[in-house]
């Protein structure tokens, strides 16, 4: 018999309770239907059942505890693979998602002084553990358990949960303290819409997709596919959550001079992949959305691929 968690966020929350959640209030206190429907589905297949609310970090962290495996030599906290506890995370947004992964991450990741033997070459977290996820709109067809193929009914997800298999993803880490599920979208849009031309250093492992004098329309940095078209522009080739790359493209407008003809302005899509990419701005606040979050820097960023770090329940 399975330990199920039932974890929810307050509404408004995205990156973190901690940064924007606005604390709970008697409209958020109510569980969703989907989350009542699920913890029925399970209970009827024998397991029990617990619904958390979590208004801050400080309340997911107090559920991520419950995975902790056995004390080690070496006093880190790792997770307990082998638990028979499950965790299912109702997701209004791929932020939501993103901010349990954040705290798992934080969590478990080891100092880098203290970096254990057991840990997988080229990463920086072990083995985190899998999840469900029980997407609150089954209708909707773009976030990241669509783009996965994972299921959506809650009944679909209970029984994934406790009878399907564990599917391992990639994970990107970034130097912001985050992470990436999804991908980032790196630029912003005027008030109809139209890319707003920036400039900025972008390199992947050791191929440079622009140095930062020419204009950019937008930069993606795709673990999945859900930034794979911008303002109708086909950017990402084929995301792939599973290859240990990240897929990383730039839009570049370039001017083409005709002889006896008008010049015209064609978009230009360099693409690449690799295992870490950066960005460096090149004038003032820079926006991006990063798993649907909207942030800016000004500053260098960079994010790194995490090979099969995280894992969800599928079908």
């Amino acid at each position: 018999m399975y330990d199920v968690v039932l974890l929810s966020l307050a509404e408004g929350s995205g990156d973190g309770c901690g940064s924007g959640c606005g604390g709970c209030n008697a409209t958020c206190a109510t569980p969703r239907t989907p989350v009542l429907a699920c913890a029925d589905a399970l209970r009827a297949a024998g397991a029990r059942v617990e619904t958390v609310l979590a208004g801050s970090d400080a309340e997911i962290d107090e559920v991520l505890a419950r995975f902790d495996g056995p004390a080690r030599p070496d006093g880190l906290t790792w997770p307990d693979l082998d638990s028979k506890q499950r965790l299912v995370v109702a997701t209004a947004t791929d932020g939501q998602l993103r901010a349990v992964m954040r705290r798992l991450v934080r969590r478990y990741a080891p100092p880098p002084s203290k970096r254990p033997d057991d840990l997988p070459a080229q990463r920086t977290v072990p083995d985190l553990p899998a999840i469900g996820i029980l997407p609150l709109d089954p209708s909707a067809t773009g976030d990241l358990a669509a783009q996965l193929g994972l299921p959506r009914a809650p009944a679909d997800v209970a029984a994934a949960v406790l009878n399907g298999t564990v599917r391992r993803l990639d994970l990107l880490r970034n130097d912001g303290g985050s992470v990436t599920l999804d991908g980032a979208l790196l630029g912003g849009s005027d008030d109809n819409g139209r890319a707003v031309p920036w400039r900025g250093r972008v390199e992947v492992d050791d191929a440079v997709l622009t140095d930062g004098e020419e204009p950019v329309l937008a930069c993606v940095i795709g673990n999945s596919a859900g930034y794979a078209e911008f303002d109708g522009l086909r950017l990402l080739a084929d995301g792939d959550p599973t290859d240990g790359r990240v897929e990383v493209a730039v839009a570049v407008p370039v001017v083409v001079k005709k002889l006896f003809k008008n010049t015209r302005v064609r978009v230009e899509v360099r693409r690449t992949r690799g295992r870490a990419v950066s960005v460096l701005p090149r004038e003032g606040e820079l926006q991006f959305l990063d798993d649907g979050v909207a942030g800016s820097t000004s500053r260098k960023r960079s994010w790194w691929t995490e090979a099969g770090a995280w894992a969800v329940y599928a079908a």
